[in-house]
């Protein structure tokens, strides 16, 4: 990097298309989670999926009561969502072969959450620990950074014109990384400018290299993009040179192994918990998204500019261990973390089953969750984004 500015930092942040190997598999898991869901609202699910040249499989636990879920169709029908319709392109949904080894979800595991106990009763599914970010950098309402919420809107309009066919070009299996300039004022953080761009993305092999960044700079990127955030940014397109092998053939793909991506982009730390493929007894996602709630509500306040929420749980208990509040110098004149931490036990109950009843957890909505982020997003389903009204006194 050159001409750096005194007080300003580069930061990074990547996303995925909904075609990445990785990001197909998180599809599957929590298309799989909904059908569930749709069949027995107070099911039990731990999926994973994984692909490879020719090949889906899916592995798991789960604990249904209703008809039998047919996870092989299922698997079939989202890598046909996502337009994986022929070998050429990584993947074909109606030849490839379908492996299922997905059994009966353990007794002690459900003895010690939720067997005969009432749901305000529940029990953490497992310990660990989770994390909730959010930042006003750039706006009021998304709350989200900056950066990652660039990197995920590409890959979106990279998909809406793969599938509207204004791109007739561009195949499923694409990646975007943002670097944005921000002011740093003692952890009060502004967006300046847009550093560098890169996207890479899979396409017909009729192509050329120069025509791909000609129409993604003008079609993808200054549509997403704001012009005056682009005035001296660096925009790379397909720095690897041909792009035509992509998907499960070019790469293996496993759920849950694209976590920054689902989260905040690499500004919050991360537990080490995926959320795909999880009912939400499993804290490891529902956790996640309530600190995710909580911090969103703290800044929505304006009693931050900034906060980050950590909450860590053990197996069977109802009850967290620990819960943090950080505000990065953020907070407003008058407190501190520790009147943040006082607010945010007065106002939030973290025990899982109040997560899942305040959030409305119990609904097939998961599969539109496992693309483009899990948070930053405006859809009336992700309840987790809708700030609280909080009691300060």
């Amino acid at each position: 990097m050159e001409n750096t500015k005194p007080g300003h930092i580069y930061f990074a942040s990547e996303s995925v298309g909904e075609g990445h190997p990785d990001k197909l598999c998180d599809q599957i898991s929590d298309a799989v989670l909904d059908e569930c869901l749709r069949i027995d609202l107070h099911c039990k699910v731990g999926l994973e999926a994984a692909t490879k040249t020719k090949l889906v499989c899916l592995l798991g636990e789960t604990l249904v009561n209703g008809e039998r879920v047919n996870y092989e169709q299922i698997a079939r029908e989202v890598c046909k969502q996502v337009g994986y319709d022929d070998e050429s392109k990584g993947l074909d949904y109606k030849s490839m072969s379908v492996l299922v080894n997905v059994e009966r979800q353990s007794s002690e595991i459900a003895n010690a959450v939720h067997t005969e106990k009432d749901m305000d009763d529940f029990g953490a599914g497992d310990q660990g620990l989770m994390f909730g970010y959010a930042t006003d950098e750039w706006d009021k309402e998304t709350l989200h950074p900056y950066s990652h919420y660039l990197a995920n809107l590409l890959c979106e309009e990279l998909a809406k014109a793969r599938h509207s066919g204004q791109i007739k070009w561009l195949r499923p299996d694409c990646k975007s990384q943002v670097i944005v300039e921000y002011e740093n004022n003692n952890g009060n953080i502004k967006p300046v400018s847009i550093y560098n761009i890169l996207i890479s993305t899979q396409h017909d092999p009729d192509v050329t290299n120069e025509e791909i960044a000609r129409v993604l700079t003008e079609q993808i990127i200054k549509k997403v993009c704001p012009a005056e955030m682009l005035t001296n940014t660096k925009i790379v397109i397909n720095p690897s040179g041909s792009f035509v092998m992509g998907g499960p053939q070019a790469d293996s793909g496993l759920t849950g192994r694209k976590i920054i991506v689902d989260t905040y982009g690499g500004w919050a730390p991360h537990g080490g918990g995926a959320f795909s493929g999880k009912d939400p007894t499993k804290v490891d996602r529902s956790a996640s998204y309530y600190a995710r709630y909580v911090a969103k509500s703290v800044v929505a306040a304006g009693l931050a500019h900034r906060c980050l929420v950590q909450v860590s749980y053990a197996i069977g208990l109802a009850d967290p261990l620990s819960i943090h509040v950080e505000s990065y110098n953020t907070v407003r004149e008058g407190l501190n973390d520790d009147d943040l931490i006082r607010i945010v036990k007065k106002n939030f109950s973290f025990r899982p089953g109040n997560i899942i009843k305040e959030l409305n957890l119990l609904r097939p909505i998961y599969q539109k969750t496992a693309k483009y982020g899990h948070f930053g997003r405006n859809d009336p389903d992700f309840t987790w984004e809708k700030p609280k009204t909080l009691i300060l006194e």
